[in-house]
């Protein structure tokens, strides 16, 4: 049974893409509470004349490694018929992660501020409701796969005839 789920779930790219995400966003969240709880112990940071809170910036670094990490997971596990240079998917890949971090940093800030929620548990609530979404802009943006590029595992019909 074990071996049948392991392929059946080799096969199916979302939940390749459920576990890539995964990854990387253990990644980004592990990072996110070090940072939060232990390195960054000052409520508010001064970079580059902006005042930033802990809960930001601990976001801006934790997202970039958790990208990383879910960028090189994805292209090597889950979209690898993608036929783009390597660096047109990191440049396309990088992108939708800004617009993703933005999201994620405006969800937060509603979680955090309106419904007192404490960061780190705000920080997988967001990801969580922008999950989805990801998948499908990755797919058919970063990696340039149409509905038209699936993979249908091809049977014989020599056996059945």
């Amino acid at each position: 049974m074990g071996k049948k789920l392991w392929y059946k779930l080799e096969k199916n790219q979302l939940a390749r893409f459920v576990l890539s995400a995964g990854v990387g966003f253990l990644v980004d969240i592990s990072i996110f509470y070090l940072l939060y709880h232990n390195l960054l112990t000052q409520k508010r940071y001064h970079i580059f004349g902006t005042e930033f809170r802990n809960s930001t910036v601990s976001l801006a670094i934790s997202y970039c490694l958790g990208v990383v990490v879910n960028f090189l997971i994805t292209k090597y596990l889950v979209f690898t018929e993608s036929t783009s240079s390597s660096g047109k998917q990191f440049f396309r890949f990088v992108s939708v992660a800004i617009i993703g971090f933005f999201a994620n940093l405006g969800v937060i800030d509603i979680l955090i501020h309106y419904f007192n929620m404490y960061p780190p548990l705000a920080r997988p609530v967001a990801m969580l409701s922008l999950f989805f979404a990801s998948f499908f802009v990755h797919k058919f943006f970063s990696f340039s796969l149409s509905l038209r590029h699936q993979h249908v595992p091809q049977t014989s019909n020599r056996a059945s005839n």
